[in-house]
């Protein structure tokens, strides 16, 4: 069985975050490690808190997990500080030189509620240090936007294509630049390698209230995918498909009072 590693923050509520990635991943036949980076309190309604664990806390979980496992890839979620950065970026990166597997980092900024869980300096130093790590990144457009406005010079951020060319070209990594928060009936998630190879992920959007935790499960879909031998592009193809198919399921589910999580294990 495959180990998939995920380092990202711990959702009370369990439909994002550490307990979205187990259950993603665990759907996908995987063993998933994990590597919490904060705690939060939070629901369907938002996110009322959130305490960062120390960093040498966050690398001693690393350290414990990679001494003993080997995992077939890395997910990333939360990284809440500097210093928490810091602390993954090193022990990370020993660990890459002697094992190389795909890094998969979904850069979680601020919640579907409007609460911040990333500050700009943390995003500037994931940027320099953590990006040149990673195989994929994976933001939504709000994010990407964000991304963009800490690049010198003039980033398009009104067309997505263009915006996904500059930041591959710049960060010299792969994007999938996820289409959840833009118009339309088509969800559409544009895959930029890069060697420079484009193409696009397209699925009917589908009307929910139940959509928390998506950008995790996607993330984790796409690590657990890599992890069992699939190529980036066809991961992500199929990650596309499973948060389909989950958001699907979970139309008529009714957990809590707000923005409900997605369904991803069962057939229900």
């Amino acid at each position: 069985m495959e180990v998939v590693l995920t380092i990202a923050g711990s959702d009370s509520s369990a439909g994002a975050g550490i307990q979205q990635d187990l259950k993603t991943i665990t759907a996908h036949g995987c063993y998933a490690a994990t590597v919490i980076t904060s705690v939060t309190s939070q629901n369907t309604l938002g996110v009322l808190s959130a305490l960062s664990m120390p960093a040498d806390v966050v690398a001693s979980q690393m350290r414990a997990v990679l001494m003993d496992m080997a995992p077939g890839a890395v997910k990333i979620g939360m990284l809440p500080d500097r210093d928490v950065a810091e602390s993954v970026v090193s022990v990370l990166g020993d660990y890459l030189c002697t094992h190389p597997v795909p890094v998969i980092y979904d850069p979680v900024m601020v919640s579907t509620s409007g609460y911040d869980l990333m500050r700009t300096e943390v995003i500037t130093y994931v940027a320099s240090h953590l990006f040149p790590l990673c195989t994929l990144v994976t933001p939504n457009i709000p994010e990407a936007r964000r991304l963009a406005s800490v690049i010198d010079g003039d980033v398009p951020d009104d067309d997505v294509v263009d915006m996904g060319r500059a930041l591959t070209r710049h960060y010299s990594t792969s994007f999938l630049l996820k289409g959840g928060h833009a118009e339309g009936t088509l969800a559409v998630d544009r895959l930029f390698l890069a060697d420079g190879f484009e193409c696009d992920f397209q699925s009917q959007r589908v009307a929910s209230g139940n959509l928390h935790g998506t950008g995790c499960t996607m993330s984790s879909a796409v690590a657990a995918c890599m992890a069992t031998g699939y190529g980036l592009a066809e991961s992500v193809g199929r990650a596309k498909d499973f948060v389909t198919e989950a958001i699907r399921r979970s139309v008529n589910i009714k957990i809590g009072h707000g923005n409900g999580p997605l369904h991803v294990l069962g057939t229900e």
